[in-house]
C-alpha cells in the first residue's frame, strides 16, 4: 500500500512539473512580441508577462534577434582594459546599432576579469582561483570573425584562449546549451537564484539573439540559469550562453525611447531606463561599412 502510495504521488509530482513546463513553453511560444525593426537584419522584440505567467512569477523580457551573416548587420566588441564605461556609451561612443553588456569585471578597479581579445589586441587575461582553476564564465568564448559571432567550448587546455585565431574574443559563461546538448549546471546560489540575466542564443537558422531579463523588481523576478536554458530553448536557440548579469543587465538599442535603454537596469533600484552599471566591455551591433 506504501509503495503504491509512493509511486502515485511521484508521478503526481512529475506531471504536475512536467505540465507547470509545458504550459511555460506554450505560453513563450504563444507570446504575441512587441516587434521593431531598428536595422537591415536587426529586429527588436519585448514583452511583459505581467500576470505571474511564466514560471509563476512576472517577467520583463526583451531581446534583438540579427541575421548572423555578416553583411549589413556585424557583430563586434567594445572593450576598455582597466576604465569601465556604460552599455549606451560604449555604444554611442563605437556609432554601434545596439549593445548589451559583456562579461565579468573587477567593479574597484576596472577591466574584465575574463581574457579579451580586440582586435588581435590581448586586452584582459583570465583571472584564475587560489587553486589556479578557471570560473565557469571562462569556460566558453564568443569569438567574431569577418562580423559573425559563435560560440566556442574550452577544451580544457590552460592556454586555450591564447590560441584561437580570431581576431576578437570574448570569454564568458556559464555556457547553457551547444548545438542541442544542454550543458550541466550545479545547483550554487549563482545558478539556482533569480537574478537579472543577459544572454546570447544562436537559432537552427544561424540567426542569433541578444536577450536581457530584468529582475529584482515585483515588475520581474529574473530567471535562474535553469529557466534561463528553458527559455532560450523555446525560442529556438540551439545554443545559449549566459553573460554577466545582476546589475550589470543591459540592452540598449540607438535612437529608442529611454536614451536607447531597453530593459530595467537594477542599478538604481528603480523601475525606470537610468539605472544603468558602468561595465569593462560590451557586444556590439553595428552597420556594415564599405570598404
Amino acid at each position: 500500500m506504501l509503495k503504491r502510495l509512493f509511486f502515485a504521488v511521484t508521478l503526481f509530482t512529475y506531471g504536475f512539473s512536467a505540465f507547470g513546463q509545458n504550459a511555460d513553453s506554450l505560453t513563450v511560444v504563444k507570446t504575441r512580441w512587441q516587434k521593431n525593426k531598428v536595422a537591415k537584419q536587426v529586429v527588436l522584440y519585448r514583452h511583459h508577462f505581467d500576470q505571474k505567467n511564466l514560471f509563476a512569477a512576472n517577467e520583463n523580457i526583451s531581446f534583438l534577434e540579427i541575421k548572423n551573416t555578416g553583411r549589413k548587420a556585424v557583430f563586434a566588441i567594445g572593450a576598455e582594459e582597466k576604465e569601465l564605461i556604460t552599455t549606451s556609451n560604449f555604444g554611442l561612443r563605437d556609432t554601434a546599432i545596439a549593445a548589451v553588456n559583456g562579461n565579468f569585471f573587477d567593479v574597484k578597479n576596472g577591466g574584465s576579469v575574463d581574457f579579451v581579445r580586440l582586435n588581435g589586441k590581448n586586452v584582459n587575461t583570465n583571472r584564475l582561483d587560489k587553486n589556479g582553476n578557471r570560473a565557469r564564465h571562462q569556460e566558453a568564448a564568443l569569438v567574431i570573425e569577418n562580423g559573425k559571432i559563435s560560440i566556442v567550448k574550452w577544451d580544457g587546455t590552460a592556454d586555450w584562449e591564447t590560441k584561437l585565431n580570431a581576431q576578437n574574443i570574448l570569454l564568458n559563461g556559464p555556457l547553457l546549451t551547444l548545438n542541442n546538448v544542454d550543458e550541466s549546471l550545479d545547483t550554487a546560489g549563482f545558478n539556482r537564484l533569480r537574478h537579472p540575466r543577459t544572454c546570447l542564443g544562436i537559432k537552427a537558422n544561424g540567426r542569433v539573439v541578444l536577450l536581457t531579463v530584468d529582475g529584482r523588481n515585483e515588475n520581474s523576478a529574473g530567471m535562474s540559469l535553469f529557466e534561463l536554458t528553458k527559455l532560450m530553448r523555446w525560442l529556438g536557440c540551439t545554443s545559449a550562453i549566459n553573460f554577466d548579469g545582476g546589475g550589470s543587465t543591459t540592452l540598449w538599442v540607438n535612437g529608442m525611447e529611454g536614451n536607447g535603454v531597453i530593459n530595467y537596469p537594477t542599478d538604481n533600484k528603480k523601475w525606470d531606463h537610468e539605472g544603468q552599471r558602468k561595465v569593462a566591455n560590451v557586444i556590439l551591433v553595428k552597420k556594415k561599412t564599405r570598404r
